[in-house]
Order: C-alpha cells, then sequence, then structure tokens
C-alpha cells in the first residue's frame, strides 16, 4: 500500500512525540516528598495550613487505628477533615484500613483492607489512593502482587535513606522518620536530594496526641518547612514522583 511521503512524515513526528511522552522525567535535585501517617488530628488543623502557606504539595497516608480508637476525635480527622485535605490538593494515600502490619496478613486479607480504605474514600468524594505506605513500615513479598494489581504506583516504607529511583522499586520507596529527637539527622538527609535521589520524610502528628513517641514538634516542623522554603527545595506528594519513574519499573525484592 502506497503512503504519501508527508503522511509518513506526520507518523514519523507522531511516534517521536509519543516516545519522547512515555519517557521519564530527569529527577531534578532538591526534591523532597513529605508524607503524614495515621490521620492525626493536627495534620488538619495544623499542618495542611502551613504546607498551603508554603505551597507545598504533600500526601496523607490516612487509616482509622483501633487503639487509641479512631472514633476519638480528641487525636484523630473526622473524614470530614480529610476530605478537605483531598478538596485543597493533597494526595490522600492508602495506610490500610485499620493499620495492620501487610507481614501479618494474607493476601486476601491485605486486599480487604485496600478495598475498605478505598470504599471510605468513594463515599467521601475522595480520589481512589495510588500510593501506599507499609504500616510499621513491615514489608512483605507476599503485598507486592497484591498492590499491583489493585494498581498502586508507589509505596512507601521506612529505612533512613534516599530514594534511588535507578535501583530502588517503587512499591519499597525508603524513607526517613522525622522525631523530636533527630533534627540533625533530617537536615543531612535533605541535602542528598541529588544525584537522582529524592528524599522521602515520614512526619506523623505535629504532636502527635495518638502516639507521642512518632511525635514531632511544631517548632522544629516550621523549622523544616523554612529549611526548604529557602533552599528552593522542589516539595511534592507521592503520586508527582510517578512522573520519574523508569519503565520498566524495577523488580521488587522485600524483608520477609
Amino acid at each position: 500500500m502506497f503512503i504519501p511521503t508527508h503522511l509518513l512524515l506526520l507518523l514519523s513526528l507522531l511516534a517521536g512525540v509519543g516516545e519522547a511522552c512515555a519517557r521519564p522525567r530527569p529527577v531534578p535535585d532538591r526534591l523532597v516528598v513529605l508524607t503524614f501517617d495515621d490521620a492525626v488530628l493536627t495534620h488538619a488543623t495544623y499542618v495542611a495550613p502551613l504546607l498551603r502557606k508554603y505551597g507545598f504539595g504533600a500526601t496523607f497516608f490516612v487509616c482509622e487505628f483501633r487503639e487509641p480508637p479512631f472514633v476519638d476525635k480528641t487525636k484523630y480527622m473526622s473524614w470530614a477533615q480529610i476530605r478537605q485535605l483531598h478538596r485543597w490538593g493533597f494526595e490522600i494515600g492508602s495506610h490500610t484500613l485499620t493499620h495492620r502490619h501487610v507481614n501479618k496478613m494474607t493476601e486476601s486479607e491485605l486486599t480487604a483492607e485496600l478495598d475498605s480504605l478505598e470504599s471510605r474514600c468513594r463515599a467521601n468524594h475522595i480520589t481512589r489512593p495510588v500510593t501506599f505506605a507499609y504500616p510499621g513500615y513491615d514489608t512483605s513479598p507476599r503485598a507486592l502482587p497484591v498492590l499491583r494489581t489493585k494498581g498502586y504506583q508507589l509505596a512507601r516504607t521506612g529505612g533512613d535513606r534516599p530514594y534511588d529511583l535507578a535501583t530502588d522499586d517503587p512499591l519499597l520507596v525508603p524513607s526517613y522518620t522525622t522525631l523530636a529527637t533527630n533534627r540533625s539527622q533530617i537536615l543531612e538527609a535533605l541535602k542528598q536530594a541529588k544525584n537522582g535521589r529524592i528524599v522521602v520524610l515520614t512526619i506523623h502528628g505535629v504532636p502527635d496526641l495518638a502516639h507521642d513517641w512518632v511525635t514531632t514538634p511544631p517548632a522544629l516542623f516550621e523549622e523544616y518547612l523554612k529549611y526548604l522554603h529557602d533552599n528552593h527545595y522542589r516539595v511534592v506528594a507521592l503520586r508527582d514522583v510517578v512522573r520519574y519513574l523508569p519503565t520498566p519499573p524495577k523488580p521488587a525484592v522485600a524483608t520477609p
């Protein structure tokens, strides 16, 4: 079949555009991801207004804790408050429904936990989560195919090291945990956001009234935000990292 030259040229150009669009973007230096765990009340009352002031993105990994119980609204956000975070443009991610550790569940139990959290989001007109945070940072090889089947694009754990997109699986994204006692570690960690590496911070309550051993003092949190702003960091939600992911993603190897 004869195809005119001008159509061949157009098809070639379109193919080139498609290939360029599919190609991941290079990771910029000073790229930081802020993630907040456990649906703590201060995320709505204190954290989110500060993030909006600075124009920073963030992911809030929500769940319904059993202990202290999620019904205690002196400690946890309501779903109306979580919905407001979504309306403000923050990402709502999954932390399972009840904060169950994935290494203590079967595949079907994990699927049920993910489905239940997604159902809560759907009932509250919140976009279905595409990112996940492992409760207690515990991973399991059997969790990975479940997350992939469910369409999760990135999943965050711990590890206290930068996320290297060239070597780390997107379903095993390492992060640093902010505490009341590790200011120097966090400030030093932020300097590692370069040469293709992204620094992901895990933050609990500011302060955390439900689990005080993972609290971040408000003054320290504000210091971090000011440091990020004054040093021209790009601060995003975990979902925003998708644009930098290599294709195909690296295979995951989870700790049993």
